[in-house]
């Protein structure tokens, strides 16, 4: 019988680097406090953008300290990223996650900068989204807080997303969005939203998260987060990613959606769900090799099909056969499970 996955507490760093300047906000004093409170090591930085003194004896041994360093600091460029198809613009309120998703993107495009981020200016960050949503009126605009980092970790830190959320309930043309794997939403509960804010679960099959998630809630914390978020009121979400073909998918996913509909009220309106099947490029198959070595994680390219991308560059996908059989099957049953629901995508 498999053992239970231990439920995961909230991230506490073992070190903390802060810039200066984010001393002189109330969000970086608090932060600060509590660090010293909690006898963390605090270490002062010159820019979030550059820690060059993390301990480690090796490669691998940096990166996995790096995971577990918080650094707050200031956002300097408000000029924000694009982030379709999800929404219109980023809002950068983190970089980095303490997770170790074997297969996370974030793995190539934070190359050598793996540590965790959190950003105090949020009123300069808020003023510049209040810029966005005026550019484009009288259509709503949509902010993912949730493409460089997983900011719901972060929230007992940083309350962060309180902020946001908050925020944009007063916003008539602007809407928040974010994904997480992360439990910790108790203190969001309660927020006025307006129902302007979608909070988004990523979820899997127990394999997934068992052999590829580490350092993440478990099946259990987010089904059951996810169901106090629904009955909080806030428009909800699932992102069903990424979808692995592995030994017993088809009862794994049917388990997850099974488990969904008890945990959540029936008839829920505006439920969402967004389905990735899992792909690679090969500069991640050779940094995910490196750095979680006896990974399960399956990147045998003579058994994917490459799939070209917008921008000249391209990644391994499933083949036709194999992508087709895993979008019909957990269509159909997130179909019979939830009529009402909506498949933003399948990619």
């Amino acid at each position: 019988m498999e053992r239970p996955r231990a439920k995961l507490e909230s991230f506490v760093p073992e070190l903390v680097y802060f810039e200066p300047d984010a001393l002189s906000y109330p969000k970086g004093k608090r932060i600060h406090e509590w660090a010293v409170k909690q006898g963390l090591p605090v270490r002062m930085t010159t820019s979030h953008n550059r820690i060059t003194d993390l301990p480690g004896e090796s490669e691998l041994e940096k990166y996995r300290i790096a995971k577990r360093t918080l650094v707050v600091g200031l956002r300097k460029t408000l000029k924000f990223d694009t982030s379709k198809p999800s929404a219109e613009y980023a809002i950068p309120i983190a970089t980095g996650c303490m997770a170790h998703c074997h297969y996370c993107y974030l793995q190539t495009t934070l190359g050598a900068k793996p540590y965790v981020r959190v950003y105090v200016n949020t009123d300069e960050i808020m003023d510049a989204a209040r810029g966005y949503i005026a550019e484009r009126a009288p259509q709503v605009t949509r902010f993912e807080a949730a493409c460089t980092s997983d900011p719901v970790g972060l929230e007992p830190i940083s309350g962060s997303l309180a902020e946001l959320i908050e925020f944009m309930a007063d916003q008539e043309l602007g809407r928040l969005r974010f994904v997480t794997k992360f439990h910790h939403v108790d203190s969001l509960l309660g927020l006025r939203h307006n129902g302007h804010t979608r909070i988004r679960f990523s979820v899997n099959a127990r394999y997934v998260i068992k052999n590829f998630e580490p350092a993440t809630s478990s099946f259990e914390q987010r089904i059951e987060a996810a169901g106090k978020v629904a009955r909080a009121g806030y428009p909800i979400g699932f992102l069903v990613a990424p979808i692995i073909w592995h030994d017993g998918w088809e009862e794994g996913y049917a388990e997850l959606l099974d488990n969904l509909a008890k945990a959540l009220p029936s008839g829920l309106p505006d439920l969402t769900f967004e389905l990735i099947q899992h792909r690679f490029t090969k500069t991640a198959k050779n940094t995910i090799e490196k750095r979680y070595p006896k990974t399960k994680l399956e990147m045998d390219i003579e058994k994917r099909k490459y799939k070209w991308g917008r921008w000249g560059q391209g990644k391994y996908v499933y083949p036709d056969e194999q992508a087709d059989a895993l979008r019909m099957f957990i269509s159909e049953r997130i179909f019979d499970r939830f009529p009402q629901a909506t498949i933003d995508y399948f990619t």
